[in-house]
């Protein structure tokens, strides 16, 4: 009569159970529960052709007797890569990375920490990009981080938007680094592993942090060790703490050598000194100033 019979070979109501509680399919699941079946009732319901123990008897099963496997082995690249990306390396890594720039700082000129860390960035996100995780973004991102905290340390006094940017530009390189880029076209799984991503880099951070500043206590304060001088200058034996020269420039005028914020340096005649702003206000590179006291080897100044 032309007319044509389908029939499934699967119940879609069933599918449809498997990832909505609500659907109730009679004599397989009662509403409240996702359908979940074992091998043998995948076959029973036609969501399974057969159970094999092996790829040769899934092979043997469909009746292919001219076939060839290849079977992947991992390179000892490969073995040192997964190595390198696994959570426990990872956050070692963090950590060289965090505690080297933080002993670089309170010694510079060393360099050991500074190589440390530039060597435990390497090794951070070198394996991330070659597996298709980090890209240039992320390392760029980086690298801006650390100039903009060089930056707020060396150049810019104090500590303001550039050392802020610099550490969010670095933790962010981090938390990104560690997410697969196919998760950015799914917000939910965006979200929640970016949420993981950056819960461990925030942790294994404070982790550094705190156990750089316990460790450098022990280093640089320890009598045993030769990392700091502990020889007393007493004031009796005719050592004095700081340079008593600039208390002669009392009431002469010289320039702002840096912004002062408000502390900084000025220049009087050829020499350079540590200047505080007197009132406390900001005063801009540049600007001429009258010395008006010294005290703890810093001049105060005012604007001429």
């Amino acid at each position: 009569n032309g007319q044509r019979v389908i029939r499934w070979k699967r119940d879609p109501r069933i599918a449809e159970a498997m990832v909505d509680e609500r659907v109730v399919v009679e004599g397989v699941t009662d509403s409240g529960k996702v359908v979940t079946f074992t091998p043998h009732e995948a076959i029973q319901y036609g969501f399974c052709d057969g159970i094999a123990e092996s790829v040769v008897e899934v092979l043997q099963k469909e009746g292919i007797t001219n076939y060839e496997l290849h079977e992947y082995k991992p390179t000892t690249m490969d073995r040192f890569i997964g190595f390198l990306i696994s959570p426990i390396v990872q956050g070692i890594l963090i950590m060289i990375i965090i505690g080297g720039i933080y002993f670089e700082l309170q010694t510079p000129g060393v360099g050991f920490p500074l190589v440390a860390a530039i060597t435990a960035c390497l090794l951070y996100f070198a394996p991330l990009y070659l597996e298709g995780m980090a890209n240039y973004v992320e390392i760029i991102l980086f690298v801006v981080g650390i100039i903009l905290l060089l930056l707020e340390i060396f150049v810019i006094p104090g500590f303001g938007v550039t050392g802020v940017l610099g550490i969010v530009c670095v933790v962010a390189s981090l938390v990104l680094a560690g997410i697969d880029d196919f998760t950015f076209d799914f917000l939910p799984d965006f979200t929640s592993a970016i949420i993981r991503s950056l819960f461990f880099v925030v942790s294994c951070s404070l982790l550094s942090l705190f156990g750089s500043i316990w460790l450098s206590r022990k280093l640089f304060g320890s009598r045993r060790l030769n990392f700091a001088l502990h020889a007393e200058q007493k004031v009796e034996d005719g050592f004095v703490g700081v340079d008593m020269a600039a208390k002669e420039e009392i009431g002469k005028v010289g320039t702002t050598f840096t912004d002062l914020r408000p502390a900084g340096k000025v220049m009087i005649g050829n020499e350079v000194y540590d200047a505080v702003s007197d009132t406390g206000a900001f005063i801009e590179r540049g600007k001429v100033v009258r010395v008006v006291k010294y005290q703890a080897g810093q001049v105060y100044v005012v604007i001429n």
